[in-house]
């Protein structure tokens, strides 16, 4: 499960580029319950997302010509430059360099092998998304990509991580579900899936989707829909686990929503 308790290789971050941050505020308020903080001038116009008084996500207002519209997933490392050559020596890109942000931490943009856009934050102190795993928050995240066994041994040999494997409903090669180091599979937060067996694949190509967890998942559509976003796959059954859909916001940025078989009511 995706959890606060961070280790290098899990998800620790998560933020939004959009060209209309007013905008975001009034749809994801209404779809996910969130309220917006803004960080401060010092940061340029980055804020962060929160519910319950808890950090959930951060957020910038980009124009589209300088970034598209999109979500991006941070993972943890204790040194970003190691980090960093470890991309590159894998075949992956450096985006961005590590660069420090004031005294929260550090970050770098990075893309896999196959293009699949990611970033990494070594904590300062800022050190992560406040609640994870709940309805409001982060609960899963899955990579889309041409090539499992590619993206599997490219991020292994990055951040470490171990697998865990089962077979695709109606085949189409196996979901490959990824957890940091050590931490065995009651760690899993992410899965791998081949492109051609993705039942929403991105017209951009390989990418990694970001799940936020709901207590009703067919409301959460509604409301998208309602606040001008897009539904990209209908809300669907996966057997033993919930109840997901995929959407978009009103300017493009696409992500999941979730509702766990223990959040039922």
């Amino acid at each position: 499960m995706l959890t606060t308790r961070y280790v290098p290789g899990s998800p620790n971050w998560a933020d939004l580029a959009t060209p209309d941050i007013e905008g975001a505020k009034t749809f994801y308020g209404g779809v996910l319950g969130w309220n917006h903080v803004s960080a401060g001038p010092e940061f340029g116009g980055y804020g962060m997302f929160q519910l319950d008084g808890k950090t959930v996500a951060g957020a910038m207002q980009l124009p589209a010509e300088q970034a598209p519209p999109s979500w991006t997933l941070y993972f943890q490392t204790a040194d970003a430059t190691a980090t960093s050559t470890a991309v590159k020596d894998n075949g992956g890109t450096v985006v961005n360099e590590p660069m420090d942000v004031e005294d929260l931490g550090r970050m770098t943009l990075c893309a896999d092998p196959a293009g699949a856009g990611f970033a990494t934050w070594q904590p300062g102190k800022n050190t992560g998304l406040e609640a994870t795993d709940a309805p409001g928050t982060l609960c899963w995240a899955e990579l889309s990509t041409p090539d499992a066994a590619a993206a599997t041994s490219f991020y292994g040999s990055v951040f470490g991580w171990g697998t865990t494997s089962m077979p695709m409903p109606g085949g189409g090669g196996d979901y490959v579900m990824v957890h940091p180091e050590g931490k065995g599979p009651d760690g899993m937060f992410a899965g791998i899936v081949p492109t051609a067996a993705d039942p929403a694949p991105a017209a951009t190509g390989p990418n990694w989707l970001l799940y936020f967890g709901t207590a009703d998942c067919d409301a959460a559509v509604a409301d998208a829909d309602r606040l001008g976003g897009t539904t990209v796959l209908e809300p669907r059954d996966i057997e033993g686990v919930g109840r997901f859909a995929v959407v978009t916001d009103p300017y493009g940025a696409r992500f999941a929503l979730m509702q766990g078989i223990a959040q039922d009511a």
